[in-house]
């Protein structure tokens, strides 16, 4: 199991997409280390132990960032800098 970094959601200047998460895995540094991550699963736990599960969808950027879309509410803004588990 790998940890990654919650970075930021995914939009533009103007909007952004809660559902929708960029996140850096630890050990990714390229574009092709990002690829591997493809179609695995990314958990966040908050404190309280509450699980959202997401998929990560594609790689973001060319510095081993991914792309992860997450279906049921997406995840709040404290969850912003924290780890998350990808399997």
């Amino acid at each position: 199991m790998t940890k990654g970094i919650l970075m930021n959601y995914r939009g533009s200047h103007h909007t952004q997409n809660p559902k929708q998460m960029i996140i850096q895995p630890e050990g990714s540094a390229s574009k092709a280390d990002a690829e591997k991550f493809v179609g695995k699963h990314a958990t966040w736990t908050s404190r309280s132990g509450k699980k959202i599960t997401g998929l990560i969808t594609a790689p973001h950027g060319g510095n081993g960032a991914v792309r992860v879309r997450f279906d049921d509410k997406g995840l709040p803004g404290q969850s912003l800098g924290t780890q998350i588990e990808i399997a």
